[in-house]
């Protein structure tokens, strides 16, 4: 038997050191110098002279330059990354604080033309370029604007997009119908960053079946009831209309930095003023998420303080802190007062059901999730008579998030329509639908049988593990959608089929526990590359990370009924760990979209080991 006391003893000491006065943990939702790039191009884009931010901004995108000039996603990424190369030099250049015969940006700029040039970068750095003035908008938009319009019995409406999609394709479906562009006096000039390659491309796409696709919304925009001009007026209005209901107290748009950056711009498009008080309070609502990584300052994509919380607060009750210490009384209490109480757009699809879930940031309050509700709910577990209102409105949006095909998705049910793939919108799965996945089902169903009373033969629960049984992979993995990846998704799987009763011998878990062994590293540890999401199948990192071994290690321990070799070859690993920084403990755990959007969390290398730790001592009586 390991003695995992320690390592316990250990990371609660720095959890509670951590904790915030409110009761939160917040620590950073790092999502690499994307934000921070787009951040001094809004700020120099609207004249707006904030220079120690921009500076300090600055200070941290040259800090991740790799020698050859480009900036990376992810460790393993190859020579670079296009995109992140584009965002940073333009970035830099805007800043004013760097010249183009600097020997860094001049190392950048090799790196983009010899890897196709602005040409190459992804959509929605286009549209960043484009609306301020570096490349020119597609003769289409990828949607007519009308499309807005379309009634919810048409085949595919506005509310066929996944709540994120719509989030981003609002602001870019203005932008784009009405081509708007912003320069100043002081806008850098990217030209010699094209490579002229598709000089006369000016569409979102070529393909018939886009074409195809395009007729057919068309037309539907056709028979709606008015005259063009007057339909094209309401859409936009209705656009508009669509981003100002969901600004947030904090003033940003959902919550999210991409989606209130775009408001921003099209707003301005609208005829609004730089210093109208919607696009003040929106700039300082994305300031407000602002961190400090190493001394320096990161924009956070939005803020993971909610899901922090309940996973920290979770794992410490885990861990046996007893639910009346104070750390714990406050995290709940946090957690508590942050449920939401109003309708969002989750109601449009699962419109006999009261509001009661929780979202993923601290200003979160019309955007609840299916993951962070299932977390919050297992932290307030112990909680539950005094604030049984509470639990109970959390369960009842939980259950009735489940989607017709048995399995649970993250923010819409049922929004997973075949029609989308037609859309010329690049990675368009991660950002348009909003599927089943097996991380939220198998989480769900985790929660489900530990902490309710729900029979193991409920048609919710049946229908659940058939979802995940019918989803495993070829070599007994699943995938997770919103980690890395193969191993986020088998650990997600087989806890939650562990929780309902499903037993170790079932084919499906052998097979599963088969590839889980199969793929641990010599050092007893686990670790996987976040090229498995692009590539579609699992990447081996090569060497092991904390999170990605903790994992591991409590799938199998969910598993079996005693100890084993490989179970403490893991935990050595994990207990030998604990105090290491290396480029592995500031490796991606967590991604937004593939290939495009990687998430470091910093709580994780303290969160599932802890949880791990205490699953194992709960399991073997030690």
């Amino acid at each position: 038997m390991i003695d995992t006391k320690k390592g316990i003893d250990w990371i609660v000491e720095v959890l509670r050191k951590d904790q915030s006065p409110d009761g939160s943990w917040d620590y950073p939702f790092d999502t690499g110098i994307s934000t921070d790039a787009y951040m001094i191009i809004l700020l120099r884009t609207l004249e707006l002279h904030d220079e120690e931010l921009v500076k300090g901004l600055t200070k941290r995108i040259v800090s991740k330059q790799e020698k050859n000039g480009a900036w990376k996603l992810f460790y393993d990424e190859g020579k670079g990354n296009l995109t992140a190369t584009v965002e940073a030099y333009y970035a830099l250049l805007y800043s004013g604080y760097y010249q183009k015969n600097d020997e860094r940006m001049l190392a950048a700029k090799r790196f983009i033309l010899e890897n196709g040039g602005l040409e190459e970068v992804n959509m929605f750095t286009k549209v960043m370029l484009s609306l301020t003035g570096q490349y020119k908008w597609p003769a289409f938009s990828p949607l007519p604007i009308e499309a807005i319009l379309l009634p919810l019995y048409f085949p595919i409406n506005f509310y066929s997009f996944s709540v994120f999609g719509r989030a981003n394709l609002t602001p870019i479906l203005i932008l784009a119908d009405k081509k708007f562009t912003i320069k100043t006096e002081k806008s850098p000039d990217l030209a010699h960053l094209h490579l002229h390659r598709f000089e006369n491309e000016q569409e979102w796409s070529r393909s018939e079946e886009y074409r195809s696709f395009y007729s057919y919304i068309e037309e539907g925009v056709k028979n709606l009831l008015g005259l063009p001009d007057q339909l094209h007026q309401l859409a936009l209005e209705r656009a508009k209309k669509y981003m100002l209901d969901r600004i947030e107290p904090d003033g940003t748009f959902l919550s999210y930095y991409s989606c209130t950056f775009l408001m921003i711009f099209a707003l301005l498009s609208l005829g609004y003023k730089k210093s109208d008080p919607i696009i003040t309070k929106a700039i300082n609502g994305i300031k407000s998420m602002k961190c400090e990584i190493d001394g320096m300052p990161h924009m956070q994509y939005t803020t993971a303080n909610l899901w922090n919380t309940s996973l920290i607060s979770f794992g410490l009750q885990a861990a046996k802190i007893t639910p009346d210490d104070p750390m714990v009384v406050q995290a709940n209490r946090y957690l508590l007062e942050r449920q939401h109480h109003q309708f969002g757009d989750w109601v449009i699809h699962n419109p006999k059901t009261l509001p009661g879930g929780w979202g993923f940031s601290h200003v979160n309050t019309m955007l609840p999730d299916v993951d962070d509700t299932s977390a919050v709910l297992r932290s307030i577990s112990r909680f539950v008579p005094p604030e049984l209102q509470a639990w109970e409105h959390g369960l009842s949006w939980l259950l009735s998030m489940q989607n017709d095909d048995g399995g649970w998705p993250a923010f819409e049910k049922n929004t997973n329509s075949k029609l989308l793939q037609f859309l010329p919108i690049e990675k368009g799965e991660f950002i348009l639908s909003d599927p089943t996945s097996a991380d939220l089902t198998g989480r769900t169903l985790e929660f489900l049988g530990n902490y309710t009373n729900l029979s193991r033969d409920h048609s919710t629960i049946k229908k659940g593990v058939n979802w995940i049984m019918k989803h495993q992979e070829q070599n007994g993995s699943w995938y997770g959608r919103w980690g890395i990846c193969y191993l986020y998704g088998t650990w997600a799987a087989l806890t939650g089929l562990a929780a309902v009763g499903v037993s170790p011998n079932h084919s499906t878990i052998q097979k599963a526990i088969k590839w889980l062994l199969s793929v641990q590293n010599q050092d007893g540890g686990w670790g996987e590359s976040c090229q498995s999401d692009s590539k579609k199948r699992y990447v081996p990192l090569q060497v092991s990370t904390l999170t990605h071994s903790a994992w591991a290690l409590d799938a199998l321990i969910s598993m079996s009924e005693k100890t084993t070799p490989v179970i403490e070859r893991g935990l050595n690993y994990l207990l030998g760990s604990l105090e290491k920084v290396d480029w592995t403990t500031a490796y991606p755990k967590g991604q937004g979209m593939a290939g495009g959007l990687y998430i470091h969390y910093h709580s994780y290398r303290y969160i599932f080991p802890l949880i791990t730790f205490a699953n194992y001592q709960k399991k073997f009586g030690f």
